[in-house]
């Protein structure tokens, strides 16, 4: 369990689907007989999977995604007679960036179920991913008998050891009788505080044997304290040196979209006349179009976003992390510019830069906090300052010279008037999408940011769908990551979610390109994807429509012909192979070296890694 912090209760906005109806008594008796482990039915029994699949309805359960195998067969028995739908999928990495696209989109924890041994282990890079990004997942997992436990039986494996750096929590179900209490504190854990994976490996002899569940009280996590309010000497002290500030900018990070404190951040930056930033996973906190929003910062940001943190004298880092795609050479980030720091994580505090001042708390109520005890600041010279570097320089690309993947996205982003769930994959689309794309509210952006998953994009928009039925969701995908979970296709097709999938298509691995071309002399290797199925075709394979783009007169109309789809579409923008992501700052370079346009001289090779 890696939240440990203290203080009061979960805050009232986050959503607490989980701790709110997950069952404190045993769930009512099944519904007539039920079969043991050996097939033979006794009236009235109680298997384990039932009760778990009982506790999951009572916890709000919409969905499962899952992939069945032997060890986890009880519990897609127990699942027939559930009113939770399920959704199978065709590879179980697919399966959690469903669930993770559904909890990103709602708040609430999503649901995955998979078999032992294989199927656990691929729901890893999609625990990797929720876990780097605080997505709140439930992740139950077959397991063979407990008596074949540490024999290498068929299928089986050390789940629970296996996943342990990349979940918030696991257990291992020993006892049937656990199971409310087990479902109850995995809920509660999963959303609470910073959220993240929960993971329950349950033995086959649990989930087929007889269950008679204990009550379950009042929640006991000895150590497991949520943190809240922030204290109020930490955010007195917070409005005395936002008094002070003449060159301020607001950093908003993922925790801000986590608890809902959009509005709040507005409201302070509109009652300090303060600039806004956001990182690639804060697009929504804050709305985009704002005149005080700058965009996204750090490696792909705006231009004029970067100028602003080069040159501001204060940073107000609002659940966000200082990740180093947002610092660059940390020894030279903001060096005259006082570090405030809002997390509800204690474990991010001075784990890469030591602020000046930090606050424990959740950030919305934080933020309200924070609100009565400021006032206007003196900024006028400094937002002219930055509307000059807007204007100097704006995002741009080039009209000529073939389809370009920026222009579909400006129209994307003109056509929907960002009122659409964008779920975006991981590569130059991502980049290009984070900046075209204004997210104009929380939720509404899904991406892979820390574990940069390739292949998530598109999973996770079935998952947003199915969340939000009524939203028009997009998933923004390359050609290389959407051939890593294309089967998916199958899923959508099979369930009708009407997502559209825009395929953007260079015939690349486009990022790694791009470095080898800037920094290793072009010397291209293990990037060209020579060999790109049609994918179009390989859409109606599925029996989901496919268009393609190969002229900009076409995007309006090919993006509106999707929209106008009632089912699932893929649409292929067939773009330029060799474009670039501007502006960029190199990897371990200071914010300062940012490259605004296509370099005309060698570069040298970056610090970092890509």
């Amino acid at each position: 369990m890696s939240d440990t912090t203290t203080q009061d209760a979960p805050p009232a906005s986050r959503p607490q689907s989980g701790p709110a109806t997950t069952p404190t008594t045993p769930p009512a008796a099944a519904r007539g007989g039920q079969k043991d482990g050996r097939g033979a039915k006794r009236p009235g029994q109680r298997l384990g999977a039932q009760v778990l699949v009982e506790c999951l309805e009572q916890a709000g359960v919409e969905y499962i995604f899952g992939l069945s195998g032997g060890a986890a067969i009880p519990i897609f028995d127990a699942l027939v007679d559930s009113k939770i739908k399920l959704l199978l999928v065709r590879h179980e990495q697919g399966a959690t960036h469903m669930a993770d696209g559904y909890a990103r989109a709602t708040g609430k924890p999503g649901v995955v179920l998979v078999t032992s041994g294989p199927g656990a282990t691929n729901t890893v890079t999609g625990l990797l991913t929720a876990h780097m990004d605080s997505a709140p997942l439930i992740v139950i997992t077959g397991q063979t008998l407990q008596a074949n436990l540490g024999s290498d039986a068929f299928q089986e494996a050390d789940v629970t050891g296996i996943t342990y750096p990349v979940v918030k929590h696991s257990y291992l179900l020993k006892d049937g009788a656990d199971i409310p209490r087990v479902v109850r504190e995995a809920f509660y854990i999963a959303q609470t505080g910073r959220p993240g994976p929960v993971l329950i490996d349950v033995p086959k002899d649990v989930s087929q044997g007889p269950c008679t569940p204990r009550e379950v009280g009042a929640l006991d996590l000895p150590g497991y304290r949520v943190p809240g309010r922030g204290a109020s000497e930490d955010i007195k002290a917070l409005a005395e040196k936002l008094a002070r500030s003449r060159r301020p900018v607001l950093y908003v990070g993922h925790g801000a979209v986590i608890s809902n404190a959009g509005p709040a951040v507005m409201a302070l930056a509109e009652k300090l006349r303060a600039p806004i930033v956001n990182t690639l996973l804060g697009k929504g906190a804050a709305d985009e179009t704002h005149e005080l929003h700058l965009g996204m910062l750090g490696m792909h940001g705006t231009a004029y976003a970067n100028k602003a943190v080069t040159d501001c004298d204060l940073i107000l880092a609002i659940g966000a992390r200082w990740d180093d795609r947002i610092t660059g050479k940390l020894d030279a980030f903001c060096t005259d510019a006082v570090k405030i720091h809002i997390d509800v994580d204690p474990a991010e505090f001075n784990k890469v830069v030591r602020p000046d001042l930090t606050v424990l708390g959740d950030a919305k109520r934080v933020i309200e906090e924070l609100l009565p005890l400021v006032s206007r600041l003196d900024t006028e010279a400094w937002l002219a300052q930055c509307a000059t570097w807007r204007r100097r320089y704006p995002l741009k690309y080039a009209r000529r010279g073939g389809l370009r993947a920026q222009h579909v996205l400006d129209r994307l982003d003109a056509l929907t008037a960002g009122q659409t769930i964008i779920t975006a994959d991981v590569g130059q689309h991502q980049m290009w999408a984070a900046q075209f794309c204004r997210t104009r509210e929380g939720r509404r952006w899904i991406t892979s940011g820390g574990a940069g998953t390739m292949g998530f994009g598109f999973p996770a928009a079935i998952g947003a769908k199915l969340a939000r039925p009524d939203e028009e969701v997009w998933a923004v995908v390359g050609d290389g990551g959407f051939q890593m979970t294309f089967a998916e296709l199958a899923t959508a097709a099979v369930h009708e979610v009407a997502v559209r999938c825009l395929v953007i298509n260079n015939n690349y691995l486009g990022m790694v390109r791009q470095w080898q071309e800037m920094f290793f002399e072009n010397r291209l290797s293990g990037v060209d994807l020579k060999g790109n199925p049609d994918f179009v075709k390989l859409a109606e394979a599925y029996g989901v429509k496919g268009l393609r783009i190969r002229r900009a007169g076409d995007i309006d109309r090919k993006l509106e012909e999707a929209r106008a789809h009632l089912g699932p579409v893929v649409i292929v923008a067939e773009v330029v192979k060799e474009d670039n992501v501007f502006p960029m700052i190199p990897a371990g370079a200071p914010l300062s070296h940012m490259i605004i346009e296509a370099p005309t001289s060698k570069l040298d090779k970056p610090d970092g890694s890509t």
